[in-house]
Formats: structure tokens, sequence, C-alpha cells
């Protein structure tokens, strides 16, 4: 079941970027607190690149996993 983005965030965590490990709970959207790009396994299980994600924006990006090579935005925190 899909859950609308639009909802505003119940709760948030710090991430720490890893390539092998998905997040405790699948995020509803992602913070950048500083702007670069950002690799992500979307809950639907594609794995993509954001290229140049503006940073102080939560994006509506529903990931299962932040990995961090092929990330080089910083202070990321997924939102859910």
């Amino acid at each position: 079941m899909s859950i609308m983005v639009t909802r505003p965030a119940e709760n948030a965590v710090e991430v720490t970027t890893n390539d092998s490990t998905d997040l405790a709970t699948d995020a509803r959207g992602v913070y950048v607190g500083v702007s670069g790009n950002l690799k992500a396994t979307l809950v639907g299980g594609t794995t993509v690149t954001f290229v140049g994600l503006a940073s102080g924006v939560i994006h509506p990006i529903q990931a299962r996993r932040i990995w961090a090579t092929g990330t080089t935005a910083t202070s990321v925190v997924a939102v859910y």
C-alpha cells in the first residue's frame, strides 16, 4: 500500500547512508541539509540517483535505502 506523500510527517530520523542496509522504516520524504546527489532505492524497488537535490527541502521521495556510494548530499533526514 502506498503512503500519500502529501500527509505531514509524523516522525523523522537522521540517515546514515549505507550500501547494504535498508532504513528501519520506509521514508515518505527525504530532507537534504546540504545539496548534492542522492542515490536511493525507492519503495517500489528501483534504484536511482537524484542529481543536484536542493538543500533545505523535504523531497517527496519514498525511499527504502539511501546509498553511501553515489550520495554527495549531507545532513540527510528521512521523514515518515
